[in-house]
């Protein structure tokens, strides 16, 4: 075989190997939900062995001397080619194929909780409008009752300055306003609120999970209970603030019950090889091995052959 398809069957054996190890990358990536640095690491290493045990054994085959000592090592590193694909192709490079063949049960199940994360701020301002109005007509039947009870009317901060009572009650539902509502719960000018920043990353979350983003899901499943809980607790220090007049028993801090489905399980959790991860692995296992399939050893070496009646004759 020429030079040149021998450089073809090398670059396959680099391409070959450069893919099988990307899909570890991503298998390890599943598996130690997103620790990147640490799948880079062991997916290089993957690809390093393979490549340097399948062209390692190539150039010890086509030696031109020492070739005893040559073709032991290389029936050595074919065994540890041969050993290594066989141990990846079991532990890690099925994983990616075993989560995705349950991608329709994690895409529910993500789904299902990006749904009610988006419905808190909904529930919140429902929450607020409903508090505002018990507040605005606590603060009328104070005021219509101010002759017979006027403790009740002094409690809720009204004065005698001359404001008119309805010009008080509307300065004080914009007070109440501005404590449920703060300017950080949301900016639609420069989209750095909460509730913009929390839509936004809904958003880009549901196109991961619909999308199945191979690197990008697992940062959903990483992030959706953390980012949620954060956003819930500062809607819940939003509620915490208290009106003239307004006690524990008159109203409630915000309340919204939570619940995350596990699906950091299917992530971590290993299963068998697949029949597709099966056969890439063959067929990877083939590309990589061109180069000393098709390479040709030395004339001069005796490796390989039997003596027939005094002749040579080519046993591979």
């Amino acid at each position: 075989m020429n030079q040149k398809k021998l450089s073809i069957a090398d670059v396959l054996t680099l391409l070959a190997a450069l893919v099988y190890g990307f899909v570890c990358y991503l298998s390890l990536n599943f598996y130690s939900l997103g620790n990147t640095k640490q799948s880079i690491l062991w997916s290089l290493i993957i690809i390093l062995l393979l490549i340097g045990t399948a062209l390692g054994a190539k150039l010890l085959k086509i030696t031109s001397r020492n070739f005893k000592t040559c073709f032991i090592w290389e029936i050595i590193l074919l065994v540890l080619f041969s050993v290594c694909m066989f141990l990846f192709s079991y532990t890690v490079f099925p994983h990616v194929f075993v989560v995705s063949g349950q991608k329709l049960e994690i895409q529910a199940k993500l789904t299902s909780s990006i749904t009610q994360a988006e419905n808190m701020f909904t529930e919140y301002e429902r929450y607020a409008e409903n508090r505002e109005a018990l507040y605005k007509n606590k603060l009328r039947s104070a005021v219509i009752a101010k002759d017979t009870n006027p403790t009740e009317y002094d409690s809720l901060g009204f004065l005698n300055n001359g404001v008119t009572d309805e010009k008080q009650i509307e300065n004080k539902m914009t007070t109440v306003h501005l404590d449920l509502f703060p300017s950080n719960y949301s900016d639609s000018v420069n989209k750095n609120g909460i509730k913009e920043v929390a839509t936004a990353w809904f958003s880009k979350a549901k196109n991961k999970i619909t999308g199945w983003k191979y690197i990008g899901i697992v940062s959903v499943v990483n992030e959706v209970e953390q980012n949620t809980n954060e956003w819930l607790n500062k809607l819940v220090e939003f509620s915490k603030v208290r009106e003239n007049g307004e006690s524990d028993d008159f109203v409630n801090d915000f309340d919204y019950p939570l619940s995350f489905s596990d699906v950091k399980m299917y992530f971590i959790t290993k299963g068998n090889p697949t029949l597709l991860s099966i056969g890439l692995s063959f067929f990877a296992y083939g590309l990589m091995l061109l180069p000393y399939l098709f390479s040709k050893r030395s004339s001069k070496t005796t490796v390989c052959r039997t003596r027939t009646k005094g002749v040579y004759d080519i046993d591979i």
